[in-house]
C-alpha cells in the first residue's frame, strides 16, 4: 500500500487542526502503541494522537485522508487480534479520553457512553440503578467499551442475554472523510434500509472511528447460584454442554476449562481450589433471576444432565466470596498461561453441540504438528479458546509449521459448521485463515463494503481483508 509518511509539515498541520497537546511523538508514547496483548508482535506507529471530541477526530481524519496517511485506532489495548497495531505506521489514534457515560435512561433502559469507558465501570455504573449490561468479556475490568463494539467482544454471560449485538442500539461514526454520522436510531426495532450500526459492530476500526454508544439495558437480577461440575474427559464435560440447553433450562452462564489450564491458574493467582487428581475437565454453571426457587429447579434440571454425562462431582458456590474466587479463576485463565509458556492464542466457535468433536479435533492436530494446547472459554455459546502451547516444538517448527496446524483447526471448526472468531475479531493475526471460511465472493463483498466507506484504504489497513 501507497501511504504517506508523516513529514514535519503534515504534524504542523494536525497540531494546528487539534491541539498540539494532544499529539505525542516521544519514544515512550510510541513504544507503548506499538502493541496490545496479542503474543509479542510490535508496529511503532509515527504519531500518537489522543483526541477529546469527535470534531478532532474529524480534522484528524480530514488531513489524513487529503495526504493518505493511515490511521489505526486502538482502545485498551487489550485485544488479542492485532487489529490495534499500526502496521503501515501513521497515526496510532487512541480514545483513552472519550471515558464519559453521558446518560443513563432508566425510563427507556438505554446508556449513552463514550467509547473509552472501561467496560466494568459502565457494568458497575448501571448496577447502581438497578439494571444490566451483560457483555462482560474477560478483560472487562480493562478492555473499552468502544473495542468491545469493534470486535464483537463477548463474555460469559451472552450465553442466555445475547451477543453485543443485541445490546447497541444506535452509533456515533466519524467516517474516513471526517463526517459524523449517526448509524440508525435509539429505537428497539429498525427496518429503515441497510443497518449501518451492525454492520458497524465487529470491523475493527475499518470503516470508521465510533464516538458514541447507545445501548440497551435490563433489570438486573436480584440472585444467582454458581455450580460446578467435574469430569473425567474433556469429550464427557463438553457433550454435556448442549445437554443442558436440551433439558429446557438456560443458564446466565456455562464455562468449560480444561485442567491444565485450571492448574496453571492456581498457581500464576494463588486460587483456592481442590482439584482432584481424576478430574480432566470443569464446567461451570451459573443460572441467575429473581426468584430463588426457580433457579434452584433449573440448577437441579442441570444436575439431572450431569450425572447423565458421568459427572463425577457437583459443587456449589456457598457464599459470594467462594463464587468470586470460582470467577477470578476462569478470568485470569489466559494470563495465566500466558505466564507458562511461550504461546498463541485462537478463537474458535461451532454450534455447541459440535464442542465434543471440535476438542477431540484440536488435541489430533497438536500430536500432528508436536504442540500442545490447553482450551477453555465460553462453551455455552460453542466459544471455545485454544491457547497453543510450543512444548516440545522446535523454534523453526513453530515459525514455520504451526500455520499449517492453526489451518488445520479452523478447517475444522469450518467443517462443524462453525467459524475463525466467536469474540476476538480476525485483525491481523487472523487474516490470511479467512478464504478458509469465505468465498472470494463473499470476500469481494467485503472489499467492496470498505471501498465505499474509506476509498483510500487509510483506516486501520492491513487487517481483516487476507492480502
Amino acid at each position: 500500500m501507497n501511504f504517506t509518511k508523516i513529514n514535519a509539515e503534515i504534524l504542523a498541520e494536525i497540531k494546528a487542526a487539534i491541539g498540539e497537546e494532544k499529539i505525542f511523538t516521544d519514544a515512550e508514547n510510541l513504544d507503548h502503541y506499538s502493541h496490545d496483548e496479542t503474543e509479542d508482535l510490535r508496529f511503532q506507529p509515527e504519531v500518537v494522537v489522543k483526541p477529546t471530541s469527535p470534531e478532532d477526530i474529524s480534522a484528524l481524519l480530514k488531513i489524513c485522508n487529503a495526504y493518505q496517511v493511515p490511521v489505526t485506532p486502538r482502545g485498551g489495548g487489550t485485544g488479542l487480534s492485532g487489529a490495534a497495531l499500526p502496521i503501515y505506521g501513521g497515526v496510532s489514534l487512541s480514545m483513552e479520553k472519550f471515558k464519559s457515560i453521558i446518560d443513563i435512561d432508566t425510563e427507556n433502559l438505554q446508556a449513552t457512553v463514550e467509547p473509552g469507558v472501561i467496560t466494568e465501570e459502565f457494568i458497575n455504573a448501571v448496577a447502581e440503578k438497578g439494571l444490566l449490561y451483560p457483555v462482560d468479556p474477560s478483560s472487562k475490568g480493562s478492555c473499552f467499551i468502544g473495542g468491545n463494539v469493534a470486535h464483537g467482544s463477548g463474555g460469559p454471560r451472552v450465553v442466555k442475554y445475547g451477543t453485543i449485538r443485541e445490546y447497541i442500539l444506535n452509533l456515533e461514526v466519524v467516517l474516513p472523510n471526517g463526517d459524523i454520522i449517526w448509524t440508525g436510531a435509539n429505537t428497539l426495532k429498525y427496518a429503515s434500509g441497510y443497518n449501518l450500526t451492525q454492520l458497524m459492530i465487529g470491523s475493527e476500526g475499518t470503516l470508521g472511528v465510533v464516538t458514541k454508544i447507545v445501548t440497551k439495558l435490563l433489570p438486573k437480577p436480584s440472585q444467582s447460584v454458581l455450580m460446578m461440575g467435574s469430569f473425567s474427559t474433556n469429550e464427557a464435560a463438553c457433550a454435556a454442554v448442549s445437554a443442558i440447553f436440551r433439558a429446557g433450562v438456560t443458564p446466565s452462564a456455562l464455562e468449560f476449562m480444561e485442567r491444565r489450564g485450571v492448574e496453571w491458574v492456581i498457581k500464576f493467582d494463588d486460587i483456592k481450589f481442590d482439584l482432584k487428581d481424576d478430574v480432566a475437565a470443569l464446567l461451570m454453571i451459573e443460572f441467575d433471576g429473581d426468584d430463588l426457587d426457580d433457579i434452584f429447579k433449573n440448577c437441579e434440571k442441570a444436575n439431572i444432565v450431569l450425572e447423565e454425562h458421568n459427572c463425577t462431582e457437583v459443587l456449589f458456590a456457598d457464599t459470594a466470596a467462594q463464587k468470586e474466587e470460582l470467577w477470578r479463576m476462569r478470568r485470569t485463565m489466559a494470563e495465566s498461561v500466558k505466564s507458562n509458556s511461550v504461546y498463541k492464542e485462537e478463537d474458535t466457535v461451532v454450534p455447541r453441540a459440535a464442542l465434543p468433536k471440535l476438542i477431540n479435533g484440536i488435541k489430533e492436530v497438536g500430536a500432528k504438528y508436536g504442540f500442545e494446547s490447553v482450551c477453555y472459554g465460553h462453551a455455552g455459546d460453542g466459544n471455545l479458546h485454544v491457547n497453543i502451547i510450543k512444548a516440545g516444538m522446535s523454534d523453526q517448527d513453530w515459525k514455520d509449521k504451526l500455520k499449517f496446524g492453526i489451518a488445520e483447526i479452523f478447517e475444522l471448526t469450518t467443517a462443524l459448521g462453525g467459524t475463525l472468531s466467536g469474540e476476538h475479531g480476525i485483525g491481523l493475526v487472523q487474516k490470511e485463515f479467512m478464504p478458509i471460511k469465505y468465498s472470494e465472493i463473499h470476500l469481494n463483498l467485503m472489499r467492496g463494503i470498505k471501498q465505499v466507506f474509506d476509498p483510500k484504504g487509510i483506516m486501520n489497513p492491513g487487517k481483516i481483508m487476507p492480502d
